[in-house]
């Protein structure tokens, strides 16, 4: 779809990538994302993630005051041939084995229906479109409003509703198109293990994820999102994790990109920016405990915008993650693009902040994970 001829210059729109066939993904109802049926409950709720959630987040970019600044587009489907960047054929061939059977339940909360495999084909095709947009230079910053997620799906397995690797696709083909240095800034609640297990011996992508410390969760989920977690062989060094207190809240999390995430890309010096956004972080979320507000949610944008400005030439891909409030999740993601095109002041109040928070417990786990950091990660140390 072309471009309202009032937009504003590609310096500062953000070309969202969106199809209505990703609603066709039905994660169906039960206890939270179980699938399950007690017996004794009258009311089963929706899986977390649902299609409502995205359906407010499409509406909010078109309606929202942020309207303006958003030219929409939409993708065909990724080709199975362009998923082996970074899926493994055999974990691809049983993807395609459920779809043809009827579906599967892959791990737990993960389940692949009928309508859900094209979906997830149409989420990676619209990932790896935004970012080709960027890289034929026709936008700076891009979005790509996805699902099903993608952040925890491993080159070999799903997990955490994720099947294909939205992100990881397009940073593999920025590398393949000529990036040399391409960086992942994950602020999902949960730690982006299946992106950073995909690069976890490479050096020329920093994997960067601020999470909330939540461990490994069971065998779909080895990685525990610790600190000691720091890549193998060249690639040591380049998975850096923050895994951060529960509720730490605007003011931590400014402190942890002020202190770790800026220091580490102004070293790294990426030649591609990419934004990993869930906004289950947030205040409100039923799948996280971090109580973001949209102002902190502003603030990491306008930190990205800075950092991109400075070292990628303003080129930036945001693809979308968690998020499961299905209204404030809209909310926050207003106010992350406002603060990724730099606007001067918010478009759009916060109808449910105030939020009480005391940065203090947060500070201090950002410097215990900063000393820790400063001798293994080399970009800390130049700081």
């Amino acid at each position: 779809m072309a471009a309202a001829a009032s937009s504003p210059p590609p310096t500062n729109r953000v070309d969202a990538f969106w199809h209505d066939g990703m609603l066709n993904h039905d994660t169906g109802r039960g206890v939270f994302y179980t699938g399950s049926d007690p017996g004794f409950l009258d009311v089963l709720e929706k899986h977390p993630e649902n299609p409502d959630r995205v359906r407010n987040m499409v509406s909010i970019l078109k309606r929202g005051p942020i309207s303006p600044y958003i030219s929409w587009h939409t993708a065909t489907p990724a080709l199975v041939s362009q998923l082996l960047s970074f899926h493994s054929p055999e974990y691809i061939n049983e993807l395609v084995e459920a779809d043809k059977n009827g579906g599967k339940v892959l791990c737990c909360g993960t389940f692949l229906n009928p309508g859900s495999w094209d979906a997830a084909l149409l989420a990676a095709g619209n990932t790896l479109s935004a970012m080709k947009h960027i890289l034929d230079g026709k936008g700076k910053i891009a979005y790509a409003l996805v699902r099903p997620p993608g952040h925890h799906a491993q080159p070999s397995q799903a997990d955490g509703y994720c099947f294909l690797n939205n992100a990881g696709l397009a940073v593999r083909l920025a590398l393949d198109s000529g990036c040399k240095r391409v960086v992942v800034v994950d602020i999902d609640v949960h730690y982006g293990n299946g992106t950073a297990e995909g690069f976890y011996q490479s050096n020329d992508i920093l994997t960067i994820s601020l999470h909330m410390n939540h461990g490994s969760w069971g065998p779909s989920h080895p990685q525990s999102g610790s600190v000691n977690e720091l890549g193998e062989g060249e690639g040591y060094g380049y998975n850096m994790n923050i895994p951060l207190p529960n509720g730490t809240g605007d003011r931590g999390y400014e402190y942890a990109m002020t202190e770790l995430v800026v220091p580490a890309v102004e070293s790294f010096k990426p030649e591609m920016v990419v934004l990993v956004v869930g906004q289950d972080s947030s205040a409100f979320d039923p799948n996280g405990r971090q109580c973001l507000t949209m102002d902190g949610y502003r603030a990491i944008g306008r930190t990205i915008r800075s950092l991109a400005d400075r070292h990628s030439g303003g080129r930036i891909l945001i693809v979308q993650e968690g998020g499961y409030h299905i209204t404030y999740s809209a909310y926050c993601l207003h106010a992350t693009l406002e603060g990724i095109l730099d606007l001067p002041d918010p478009l759009l109040g916060d109808p449910i902040a105030y939020y009480p928070e005391d940065e203090a417990f947060p500070v201090k786990a950002v410097d215990s994970i900063k000393k820790y950091l400063v001798d293994k990660v080399p970009f800390l140390k130049e700081h």
